[in-house]
């Protein structure tokens, strides 16, 4: 008997981890026909069913279904106390903007707790080479017609976006929200002619689906089910986010609406504007370093985020291993002591106590002339908000199954995981959803199947070289900012400082990055090329102007550059 047991035991574990198999589903439940299951409730996921709800033709002919694990209850009631913000923050371009007011969801969106962004400062942590990208100077000087989008995207916090979503949902019966749902097992119908995803929810219910979306994350059954291999790495950084508060600005100065980014050999630090005395922060930091960082005091973490926008790369390297080895001790830091070591440091490299530069800086009067380049002074950090999360390359090797997986289609983190530095990775996604949205559109005009290749094809066409191309410029910019050899130093900020003087430049990749909603062609899908992207392009070509004259100076120093060069190239191979 005992031995029954055991071999039932086996068996019952067996049919779970075989779960998303394509093979005849062993449930008895009949199978409810639906048009489109979307399994994921994040903000790909209900931006898609908004849209599809926009559509009074869609709305008439199909039935969309939504599946979530978790309370979307909770996103709707999601109500902070006045003042605090949620430490996970995206910034909407203008373009993904546009594409929720087109399907009426942004006008859900709480206004005041969205930022606007109008200007971003680059520099690197090394040479201090700076470009800085703003819609004033750019956009009114270079493009007609668009002085009245003096921002470059708008920064808002993941809940509120998918709050507003939900908001929109509610209002309509178009779309059936089946929460507090796991999806168990998905199977594929045996039928001749071949059979449709068959979805096993943990309540016992079965959807047929005509077209099943992944818009479940990096973990995502439904790509598993649709057998779609994918490719990627884990980087060896980790991300710290936290809600920060600092003094406002002064009346001499512009209001708090300026992204700040910094790129460290550990990686880059992000100064992201949510309201005049709070910012977000996203740093890219070593895990153990990140580790030290979120166990030390609240005051500490405040202070080296000071420290990492304004001291010299060197001392932000003994104080990391200051950190840590007091981290190692069991004796952490005390606030006092950090501002004594970095007090004593700005004095060894002669900052003055009354520059930006300075964590003794006066903010409340004058500002020092230099105050524009650096972000406000963060003066505490919102109590439970600082985490982490590690960070990774990934990328499914197609967006629509087919053979035994027909039938789905992957968008948003489930079809790619991107390194925040650029910021783009929920507006891939939204990308993802207008393009596919289109796609399912037309078939319905048509008279199509809108689970066919035929039909989703031109989504994969559309989006999948623009994903990669800017998770690919992503990846080379987060390595080329972890040399630290002069040469590359040089070579780069020479780059970055040629880039900065070009205006029509600089306005020519604002606009590619979505900064506008201006959208061409009649099916208006494209969303443009991320800033990044075409950042490196032109990086590249005045590093091969640099290339030139490094050989002409001496062959090694241009040799070396171009090595490292071909090395980042090489490293996007698949």
């Amino acid at each position: 008997m005992l031995s029954a047991n055991k071999h039932a035991l086996r068996l019952a574990r067996h049919a779970r981890k075989s779960c998303c198999t394509p093979k005849r589903a062993a449930s008895t439940a009949v199978p409810q026909e639906t048009d489109i299951v979307i399994v994921g409730g994040g903000p790909a996921g209900l931006a898609l069913a908004s849209a599809l709800s926009s559509q009074p033709i869609i709305r008439n002919t199909l039935k969309v279904s939504l599946v979530e694990a978790s309370d979307l209850d909770q996103v709707r009631g999601w109500t902070p106390p006045p003042g605090t913000f949620s430490n996970r923050v995206s910034s909407i371009t203008n373009a993904s903007q546009a594409f929720l007011g087109e399907i009426g969801a942004w006008a859900h969106v709480e206004d005041g707790r969205t930022c606007p962004m109008e200007e971003i400062q680059v520099w690197d942590g090394l040479s201090d080479a700076r470009v800085t990208f703003s819609m004033h100077d750019a956009f009114s000087s270079h493009l007609p017609g668009m002085e009245s989008q003096p921002q470059m995207a708008r920064l808002t916090e993941n809940l509120n976006l998918q709050r507003g979503l939900l908001r929109h949902l509610d209002g309509t019966s178009a779309v059936e929200l089946i929460d507090k749902v796991k999806v168990q097992s998905i199977q594929r119908e045996e039928r001749e002619g071949g059979g449709w995803p068959l979805v096993h929810l943990s309540d016992g219910r079965v959807l047929r689906a005509r077209l099943l979306v992944g818009a479940d994350g990096f973990n995502s059954p439904v790509r598993a089910y649709a057998g779609i291999q994918s490719y990627g790495w884990a980087y060896d950084t980790t991300a710290v986010v936290a809600t920060m508060f600092h003094n406002p600005r002064t009346s001499f100065q512009a209001p708090n609406t300026t992204a700040y980014q910094r790129f460290l050999p550990t990686g880059p630090i992000a100064f992201l504007p949510l309201s005049p005395t709070a910012s977000s922060l996203v740093w890219s930091t070593k895990p153990h370093l990140a580790k030290a960082l979120l166990s030390s005091e609240p005051g500490v973490l405040a202070s080296m985020i000071n420290a990492a926008f304004r001291l010299p790369e060197v001392s932000l390297r003994y104080l990391h291993k200051l950190i840590l080895d007091s981290a190692n001790t069991g004796s952490p830091l005390s606030t006092q002591q950090l501002l004594e070591e970095i007090s004593w440091r700005e004095r060894s490299h002669s900052i003055d106590s009354r520059s930006a530069y300075s964590l003794a800086a006066d903010t409340t009067g004058v500002p020092p002339e230099d105050a524009d380049a650096l972000p406000p002074l963060v003066t505490s950090i919102q109590p439970s908000s600082a985490a982490s999360f590690p960070l990774r390359f990934n990328h499914a090797d197609e967006y629509i199954g087919d053979g035994a997986g027909a039938r789905t289609v992957l968008v948003g983190d489930a079809a790619h995981t991107i390194h925040p530095l650029a910021g783009q990775g929920l507006n891939m996604g939204l990308g993802d959803v207008e393009a596919l949205f289109h796609c399912i559109q037309k078939a319905v005009h048509a008279g199509g199947d809108i689970g066919s290749r035929t039909a989703l094809l031109p989504y994969a066409r559309e989006r999948y070289f623009e994903n990669h191309k800017t998770m690919s410029a992503c990846d080379k910019l987060h390595k080329l900012y972890s040399f630290t050899a002069e040469p590359i130093v040089w070579a780069r900020s020479v780059g970055v400082e040629v880039l900065n003087e070009l205006d029509s430049v600089k306005a020519a990749l604002m606009l590619n990055a979505g900064s506008q909603s201006f959208r061409r062609g009649p099916s208006r899908t494209q969303l443009g090329v991320n800033v990044a992207a075409d950042a490196v392009e032109s990086l590249a070509r005045s590093m091969s102007g640099v290339r030139t004259l490094t050989e002409g100076v001496g062959n090694m120093v241009g040799a070396g550059v171009q090595r490292v060069l071909k090395g980042l190239s090489d490293s996007q191979r698949p």
